[in-house]
């Protein structure tokens, strides 16, 4: 059995940070909470990413919950992807039971039912705020990534937009952006390669392909106006507290590219937009990604590398990102490294590679002579986890079997009523739920196409008009009698001829068959 004492000196020395801090649980040692082992969180370091993993009803959800109120409490605006749609209860308070007022006994904390102040987005037609941004905004070498093209087809890309530019042909939408791309292959070909260079009609066959793809996976739905601004993610309430965003993306789970584009996008838009920070005694938003193995699994590798570098250096931009997944495998390695603070809720070992992965897992952890991590990892309760963390100075802090709090706000979803309520009153939704469809590249080409149309049709009548009425009448005759003259009129011709001949002799009483036979008799 560990020494108690040392335990708690452990922790405690651990767990002591300079800036401000807020406690998520208390540390266990033999199955037993350690009254004084409080493990804190230090504000200063929650840019330095994190994750969440866990088999499922492990509790890393509720986890999750958990950190986005402590944030919010602190003044600390956040960002929920709520995959599963169970995170929208933030906005409501929660209710005690037994086992939460046991809990808080463990954790010598009153337990206080608290709302939220939340805002609900969408990337749907789901109630909410909007999100969209425009093709234009995602520039070409992001859309050339996104739709995972090579060299060559990149290149195509980058010149489309710069003729776009040059023409004042603004791209809003993937309408526009389809628009272009035929024109570029037919009636246009001619007038890009010889301002901008050869165009391969085959390059822009597949980045059709590859755009019309994407649009099956509701894509038509994210791209348009109006753009939402990022700043609008980064507010306070009125009560000092964070705002809680809450991205309600439950009908993307079978559309796993579109999330990644939105997630790579808005990243993107977060790094360029927001100036240097260096070291905060806050971050200014931290983003929580619930099932972010969706992120991942069908990003090419071009889109990975991509995550890879905004995650490294979205931080000093006083930006945090959390991965929330059920395994710790599903984040790319690279990802991985990057992550501060890791909570490890219980695996389940059911086969020999479930094992293996328990087992470097445990390896990822700091070395403690006092528990076995492997074994704990397969014996954690709900609402238990393994937590380490950043300390100020970058060096990890002690590995702990932790008892989490509770959430305060309701761990369960709210009713259709209560989101009507909530999207009733936002003032963003009176913001971006507007349908703008504005003058773009897919009109003006349209409008430039069918002029051009006109006009040739025009100068044709113009050029037969202008013709001699005895030339005209010549040119009607060679035609009637290329007509005639044709193999197909003369067979016409002699079928006529046949039937009228025919008709006559009848009406005489001279031809047809029943004549023949009377002759006969």
């Amino acid at each position: 059995m560990a020494d108690t004492n040392s335990f708690q000196e452990a922790i405690k020395a651990g767990y002591s940070f300079k800036g401000d801090s807020a406690k998520i649980g208390v540390a266990i040692l033999d199955g037993q909470p350690i009254p004084g082992a409080d493990i804190l969180l230090p504000l200063k370091t929650m840019n330095r990413h994190g994750l969440i993993a866990g088999a499922t009803g492990t509790g890393k959800t509720k986890t999750l919950q958990v950190l986005a109120e402590v944030l919010s409490d602190n003044s600390i605006p956040v960002l929920l992807m709520d995959i599963k749609g169970d995170l929208s209860g933030i906005a409501a308070a929660g209710s005690a039971n037994e086992k939460i007022t046991e809990r808080y006994k463990h954790l010598q904390m009153d337990y206080v039912p608290s709302a939220y102040p939340a805002e609900l987005l969408t990337l749907s037609n789901e109630p909410g705020v909007r999100l969209r941004a425009t093709v234009s905004e995602f520039g070409p070498v992001l859309l050339s990534k996104i739709l995972g093209l090579n060299d060559t087809q990149s290149g195509l890309v980058a010149m489309i937009f710069k003729w776009c530019d040059d023409n004042q042909l603004p791209l809003l939408d993937l309408k526009d952006f389809i628009k272009v791309l035929q024109y570029v292959g037919n009636e246009g070909k001619a007038q890009l390669e010889k301002e901008y260079g050869k165009v391969s009609t085959t390059s822009t066959g597949t980045i059709l392909r590859k755009v019309v793809e994407l649009q099956q996976q509701g894509a038509d739905q994210f791209f348009g106006e109006k753009s939402f601004e990022v700043d609008d993610l980064m507010r306070i309430a009125d009560d000092g507290r964070g705002m809680i965003s809450i991205l309600r993306v439950t009908d993307l789970q079978d559309r796993p590219k579109l999330f990644s584009t939105f997630m790579l996008q808005l990243l993107a838009e977060l790094y360029g937009s927001s100036p240097e920070e260096g070291d905060m005694d806050k971050p200014k938003l931290v983003i929580f990604i619930d099932e972010a193995h969706l992120i991942f699994q069908e990003a090419s590798e071009a889109l990975l590398q991509q995550i890879e570098t905004i995650i490294k250096l979205i931080r000093s931009k006083g930006i945090g990102i959390f991965f929330c997944t059920q395994n710790p495998m599903d984040v790319p390695k690279d990802v991985l490294g990057q992550l501060g603070l890791k909570i490890q809720h219980a695996l389940r070992a059911f086969t020999a590679a479930d094992r293996k992965v328990i087992k470097q897992t445990a390896e990822n952890y700091p070395e403690t002579a006092f528990y076995k991590t492997d074994e704990l990892l397969t014996q954690l309760g709900i609402g238990e986890a393994l937590v380490t963390m950043l300390n100020e100075k970058g060096i990890p802090t002690p590995l702990a079997h932790v008892l989490l709090v509770a959430p305060r706000s309701r761990m369960d979803i709210l009713s259709d009523d209560e989101i009507k309520e909530i999207t009733g009153s936002s003032k963003l939704v009176a913001k971006y739920n507007k349908a703008i469809d504005s003058e773009s590249a897919y009109e003006l080409l349209t409008a430039k196409l069918e002029e051009a149309a006109e006009a040739a049709e025009t100068e044709k009548e113009k050029a037969v008009a202008a013709k001699p009425a005895s030339r005209r009448t010549k040119e009607e005759k060679s035609v009637l009698e290329e007509m005639l003259d044709s193999s197909a009129a003369r067979q016409v011709g002699r079928t006529a001829a046949s039937v009228i001949t025919r008709t006559l002799l009848g009406a005489l009483g001279l031809g047809g068959r029943s004549s023949r036979k009377k002759s006969l008799w």
